[in-house]
């Protein structure tokens, strides 16, 4: 887990205003979930891991220089480009953050935030527990995100070895940093999402896809259906 600094913090904040969709009343569509801390997974598609990872194998770096894992490691990560995505891999640290749950809380992560960059339709911040998502590095001069179509509630998709997760940017962590999601895409993926010692090493590819923001951010049956959608355009399918 890594720490999260009061700067990113207020980048998070900063990153609000222009990305997170306006506040609808509490009767706004709810995002289709099962019980608390088990995400929705994607429904079987006819997108493989396997197709996905082998177009993501050559890179064309977008970024100015490479990120770390985690603090104390090389930076080795470089976040690369196509014309329609952005793609790293990396490994996946847990963010639990956001509203408090059964899973997610103070009492689980010493490091626990009850606040994500961007909210909710109703303006709560997002259920690290329920929804898949993933952290983007805050912009900086190393990569600035927004500069390659990519904010909040922006279309993911996450592999880890022969299973593909779609999710949304949902937070943002330090400026240096790369390998990061929600309690909820660790749990699909089959990574352990334990906010103490969870998540994987390595082994974990995250493409987002460009101009693709589902709005309400928590609406993951949405993600899932346009994510499938770009993802077959990605391969040369639709």
């Amino acid at each position: 887990m890594r720490l999260k600094s009061l700067m990113v913090a207020a980048a998070g904040v900063a990153l609000l205003a222009p990305t997170t969709p306006s506040a609808v009343p509490s009767a706004a569509p709810q995002p289709a979930a099962g019980p608390p801390g088990q995400a929705v997974r994607a429904p079987g598609g006819n997108v493989r891991a396997a197709d996905l990872l082998a177009a993501v194998r050559d890179c064309e770096p977008v970024s100015r220089g490479r990120f770390r894992s985690d603090d104390g490691t090389s930076a080795v990560i470089p976040v690369c480009g196509t014309r329609g995505a952005v793609f790293w891999t990396a490994d996946m640290d847990i963010d639990c953050d956001g509203r408090p749950g059964r899973r997610c809380n103070e009492e689980t992560d010493p490091l626990f935030s009850d606040a994500t960059a961007y909210t909710q339709s109703d303006g709560r911040y997002l259920d690290s527990e329920r929804l898949p998502y993933v952290v983007v590095p805050a912009a900086s001069d190393l990569w600035n995100h927004r500069e390659h179509g990519i904010g909040g509630g922006t279309v993911a998709a996450v592999i880890h070895r022969n299973r593909v997760q779609y999710a949304v940017v949902g937070d943002v962590g330090p400026e240096d940093i790369i390998g990061e999601a929600s309690y909820a895409t660790a749990e699909s993926l089959g990574i352990r999402p334990d906010p103490r010692g969870g998540g994987t090493a390595s082994g974990v590819t995250y493409i987002l896809f460009k101009d693709s923001e589902i709005s309400p951010i928590e609406d993951h049956a949405a993600a899932v259906a346009r994510g499938e959608r770009l993802a077959r355009k990605f391969l040369g399918r639709g």
